[in-house]
């Protein structure tokens, strides 16, 4: 499928009301066109072709692929960003300011379609799929090319309930191959290739000489009644594996099940890696909340961990499959240092 260039102006009816009678010019006369890109890119199963030309209005729908266009250098080239779970990254406080946010959640689709966007990415398939915003296809009809973050789809399972489950682990290499294909996207390859560089540096030197194939890590990302804890094969086995320790619950393909806490006491970590949400959907979403419940429970307060209080905190996006994995392979080193389990 080719799409038309510049953005398509969208006029379509949506329950009997003309959703957008007409649109002007997608870029100003005066900016200099962006880089082009002939070769259609696969990714998750579809051809994403973009006509030849890089995008000028994209929106990115999750946090993850925010951060990523916005390490990237591109937020003079984005029109919108949604569905937030932690504060901007560090040193991209500017790109934030400046690119509209249209919804700290799911915008509406007409929300999105407002925007004339050239380009829609997101960082995963819930997102792009019933429920979420709308589905690729939706877009698609509409002549928007859309791009879901291989993380979610290589090696997954999302025909399920829930979070959906691994068929096989993931690692970093996904994660840099999104960066390479979002670069490749908008014309800018050797910022993708410094980016890649620099994320890989940044995991040698956290992991150097770090010995802990002994150490039993916990992650536990949201709400205190029906903790959602990370199975084998997600961004955790990510950093794990980085780590060299092992996951209490590796023996889940499930991305995040929901696991009884006499169960989590039963396997009793040696350190607990907790997400330190800034959302409100679900209950103990923040450290702080999280920590309250487990030292005050009766059934986890006995734990390893929480009597000598364990806890590495991370972001929940360090905990989802971005560049920000690698946010969370150097804290959660840094903590077994500071516990005194690397040998």
């Amino acid at each position: 499928m080719t799409f038309a260039r510049p953005a398509p102006c969208f006029a379509m009816l949506l329950s009997g009301v003309l959703l957008l009678s007409g649109c002007g010019s997608s870029s100003d006369a005066s900016t200099p066109r962006a880089s082009d890109t002939s070769r259609p890119l696969e990714n998750c199963g579809r051809t994403v072709d973009l006509g030849g030309a890089a995008p000028e209005r994209a929106v990115s729908l999750n946090q993850g692929t925010t951060e990523i266009m916005f390490s990237l250098g591109l937020a003079d080239r984005m029109v919108g960003t949604a569905t937030w779970t932690d504060p901007v990254m560090k040193g991209l406080e500017k790109s934030d300011r400046v690119v509209e946010r249209l919804a700290e959640n799911y915008p509406s689709f007409e929300r999105v379609l407002g925007t004339e966007p050239d380009f829609v990415a997101a960082s995963f398939a819930s997102t792009l799929g019933k429920g979420g915003v709308a589905t690729r296809e939706r877009f698609e009809k509409l002549g928007v090319p859309t791009y879901l973050s291989p993380s979610d789809c290589e090696g997954k399972d999302n025909s399920g309930d829930g979070d959906g489950s691994r068929t096989g682990r993931l690692t970093m290499e996904t994660v840099y191959g999104e960066v390479r294909d979002l670069a490749d996207v908008f014309g800018v390859e050797k910022r993708g290739d410094k980016l890649v560089a620099e994320l890989k540096s940044r995991v040698e030197r956290a992991t150097k000489d770090l010995d802990v194939p002994d150490v039993t890590l916990l992650y536990w990302f949201a709400n205190a009644e029906s903790p959602y804890m990370a199975g084998c094969c997600g961004a955790p086995g990510i950093i794990t594996k980085e780590l060299g320790a092992r996951n209490v619950f590796d023996d889940t393909t499930e991305e995040w099940p929901q696991i009884s806490w006499e169960t989590v006491a039963d396997r009793d970590p040696d350190v607990l890696v907790i997400g330190d949400l800034t959302r409100k959907s679900e209950t103990a979403e923040s450290a702080a909340k999280k920590i309250e419940f487990l030292e005050s429970n009766p059934v986890t307060k006995a734990m390893d961990a929480v009597r000598n209080k364990r806890y590495v905190l991370l972001s929940g996006q360090a905990m989802n499959p971005t560049i920000r994995t690698v946010e969370g392979v150097e804290r959660v080193a840094a903590g077994l240092r500071e516990f005194g389990l690397a040998k």
